[in-house]
């Protein structure tokens, strides 16, 4: 799906997406990323939700976001929360739903000026 929304072009904007890559400012990415606005896209090294652990979750607080959308795939899927307990000490909220509906929300967040690191998880052999 192409996304035609207010595009800032100093910030890191998601432009399309399907099951299979995600594009943010017209670059494709077919593997898992960690999205924010201002910081380089990373790559995330999972490539199905089933993966998630610790250390996941860990590598995301130490990048010091506000609230993180983890985009779980083709469907949304819910991670224990032991696994995302230090981000809920840290005070940062996270909210999980597919990676289509993660992208769409990361970027309605993005341009409102929220420090909101999105996790974009694209499953491999979907």
């Amino acid at each position: 799906m192409k996304l035609h929304a207010d595009k800032i072009p100093s910030l890191n904007t998601v432009t399309a997406y399907d099951a299979q890559h995600i594009e943010v400012n017209a670059q494709r990415f077919e593997y898992s990323i960690l999205l924010m606005p201002d910081n380089p896209v990373q790559a995330w090294s999972i490539n199905a939700f089933s993966q998630l652990d610790e250390a996941h979750f860990l590598a995301i607080l130490g990048q010091k976001p506000e609230l993180v959308i983890l985009g779980t795939g083709i469907r949304q899927r819910f991670a224990h929360p032991k696994l995302y307990a230090e981000l809920a000490r840290g005070h940062i909220g996270v909210e999980f739903m597919d990676t289509g509906a993660a992208c769409r929300t990361y970027n309605i967040l993005m341009t409102e000026g929220r420090l909101v690191l999105a996790a974009l998880i694209i499953e491999a052999n979907v």
